[in-house]
């Protein structure tokens, strides 16, 4: 205001402050819009990815449940059955860790298709398959790049913060529990038609090529980053891997640079990668690896002879048997629905989630073992899919946490080929424990999953300030 040709420098700071705070405010709307924004977007690609993995099991679960029988209308003995059932798991094996890499180096949409359409070829193989061998080579591709579902958890670790990605895997693993179970009842109507295997086979091709082209039309520009603060840094994540820091940040720019080096670059990486992987395996982390190694076997056990020792302690037909898998099978997949409320009773913390959930399972399997009734049963397959499921989710979380996000491709590579170790031991192990009991398998279970309990119980948490401080003083 001007008093006698003078301004009053005392109003000077209100005028300021009046100027400036609708400035102030709609900045803040601004931003918060944004943020609404974005947090609506990445909603819509979650979604997205959880189609994915939905229709990735359901295709599979409509074929897998009848290959058995194929191979034995092809004339295939039992012993060739189970040499051509291992083989899958020991090519899943060698290729988890290597397409898990190569999603890391060559970017997760690239990787993701290409997995995708290569196991859709092995499937449609799979329908034109008349004699042993065309079938075993239409198992090689699925073999070595299903991996949709690896790739896809690895995805959702990329674009979700740490402190909401394990409600987000176990959502996901909801998603892909309702496509397995949903599968094999609309693969046990097609089998019933004439040339009822090929049929669905064909049908399953069908599936991973529409799974293919959701992937294709993905809002993949809707896809933020999410954050990683928690995790190891670049070069401790390069580290553990036994790369330098420069290829890492090669590994790690944008499709637009990679697509400008030579075509050979991205396979030195994953080679280099490759080469060095015992840095990983033995270093802060072959305790998560080793627990999941451990429960994979133990939950491995539990099921190696559920049909055969009800049948035996019981008198369960397999029909009943049957119905009890597939009640476990939707709680399991329910499971991932309340990660949310018991992460919270957490506050979010995954290793001790992990060691109770594993206690828990532990117990079960020793009820299972000592069940004198089939109530007993009931009861502990029904805690049995909650525990379990948890575990499954939090594991994974444990390995991305400690390993850091920057090669989540990797790092769940990694898992599922411990996992796949886990396969080829299981049966092994089931089969000399069913040589003294029935109860055998499960009871062995137990006694693995304690081993993991004791190994978590002895080892200190992996806490993320831990971990930085012990990066600044090297």
């Amino acid at each position: 205001m001007e008093l006698g040709g003078h301004w009053d420098m005392s109003l000077a700071p209100r005028l300021v402050s009046e100027i400036a705070e609708p400035q102030q405010e709609r900045k803040t709307g601004t931003e918060a819009g944004a943020a609404d924004s974005g947090a609506v977007r990445t909603r819509r690609f979650l979604l997205c990815l959880y189609l994915v993995g939905f229709l990735d099991l359901f295709g599979v679960s409509m074929v897998v449940p009848l290959l058995s029988l194929h191979v034995k209308s092809l004339g295939a003995s039992p012993t060739v059955a189970g040499i051509v059932g291992s083989s899958y798991g020991v090519l899943q094996l060698f290729s988890s860790t290597f397409v898990g890499c190569w999603s890391d180096v060559v970017g997760k949409r690239s990787s993701l298709l290409a997995c995708i359409l290569l196991s859709a070829l092995g499937y449609l193989l799979l329908g034109a398959a008349t004699n042993m061998f065309l079938f075993v080579l239409a198992r090689v591709p699925a073999g070595i790049f299903k991996h949709t579902l690896s790739i896809s958890r690895a995805l959702l670790s990329d674009v979700v913060p740490e402190k909401e990605r394990p409600l987000v895997i176990g959502h996901f693993n909801t998603a892909s529990g309702v496509g397995f179970i949903l599968g094999p009842v609309v693969g046990g109507y097609l089998t019933e038609l004439e040339d009822g295997f090929y049929l669905t086979a064909f049908i399953c091709f069908l599936v991973f090529i529409l799974n293919a082209g959701l992937v294709w039309f993905f809002p993949w520009r809707e896809a933020k980053p999410g954050s990683t603060e928690k995790g190891l840094p670049l070069q401790k994540t390069h580290v553990l891997l036994g790369r330098t820091h420069d290829a890492m940040q090669e590994a790690a720019t944008s499709r637009g640079a990679r697509a400008s080096k030579k075509a050979a670059r991205p396979w030195v990486e994953v080679g280099l990668a490759l080469r060095n992987m015992k840095n990983l395996l033995f270093s802060e982390m072959w305790d998560i690896f080793l627990v999941r190694l451990l429960m994979a076997v133990a939950v491995m056990l539990y099921y190696s002879n559920f049909v055969l020792a009800l049948e035996e302690r019981f008198g369960v037909r397999p029909k009943v048997t049957g119905y009890l898998i597939s009640y476990s099978s939707m709680l399991g997949a329910v499971a991932g629905l309340a990660l949310g409320p018991i992460l919270r009773l957490y506050k979010h913390n995954s290793q001790a989630l992990l060691l109770h959930s594993s206690m828990l399972t532990c117990t079960l399997l020793l009820l299972y073992s000592l069940a004198p009734t089939m109530g007993a049963v009931v009861l502990s397959s029904t805690l049995l899919s909650f525990s379990t499921a948890i575990g499954r989710t939090c594991i994974t979380d444990l390995q991305l946490t400690v390993g850091g996000a920057q090669a989540s491709g990797t790092l769940i590579g990694m898992g599922q080929s411990v996992t796949a170790v886990g396969r080829i031991i299981a049966p092994l192990l089931s089969g000399v424990a069913q040589e003294v009991s029935p109860c055998g398998p499960p009871s062995l279970g137990a006694a693995l999953a304690l081993v993991a309990i004791f190994i978590m119980s002895l080892n200190k948490p992996h806490s993320s300030g831990d971990r930085n401080g012990k990066l600044k003083s090297e």
